[in-house]
């Protein structure tokens, strides 16, 4: 695969892991994967740039694919650090729930036997893998056709100036 290809999957797997990993700004994802799409779309329109032809949509299909399953890996990298801060405060709040909590015994067991953690990164990689492969290459799809639309003009179909 050559460098131009890579590069705007890249750029569009970082927009999908940095953001899909974050703390708070991960709920977007929430909105139909909002950030997963994103980069898929930021993958073709990186694509898109110093073209004279339109991306095809195939080509943003496949760009969105490559960007996406590279936001899995920046994700997971990401994730991790995030992680091991936030794990002893995970902790805590789950035990003043479970003591606390006027909760139910079936959800106070559910709370204590919460693995989290390393368990969680692992389940959280898998799923945008899945996620990445599908919405991400919606994303290029739409972004190739988008941008692909507005094209810049070469010089030669540009009209003569007055």
């Amino acid at each position: 695969m050559n460098d131009r290809r890579l590069q705007p999957a890249l750029v569009g797997g970082l927009v999908t892991g940095v953001l899909s990993a974050l703390p708070i700004v991960s709920a977007g994802n929430l909105c139909c994967c909002l950030w997963v799409v994103g980069g898929g779309v930021v993958a073709a329109y990186y694509l898109q740039q110093g073209r004279a032809t339109p991306v095809a949509p195939g080509d943003g299909a496949f760009i969105g694919l490559l960007a996406g399953l590279a936001g899995a890996f920046v994700y997971l990298v990401v994730s991790i650090p995030i992680t091991l801060l936030t794990a002893p405060m995970q902790r805590v709040i789950m035990e003043r729930l479970i003591e606390n909590g006027n909760l139910p015994p079936e959800f106070r067991e559910y709370l204590g036997s919460y693995a989290g953690g390393f368990i969680g990164l692992a389940f959280g990689f898998v799923a945008m893998l899945v996620a990445g492969a599908v919405f991400s290459t919606l994303g290029g799809l739409v972004g190739a056709v988008y941008f692909g639309r507005q094209a810049p003009a070469r010089a030669a179909d540009a009209p003569p100036l007055p």
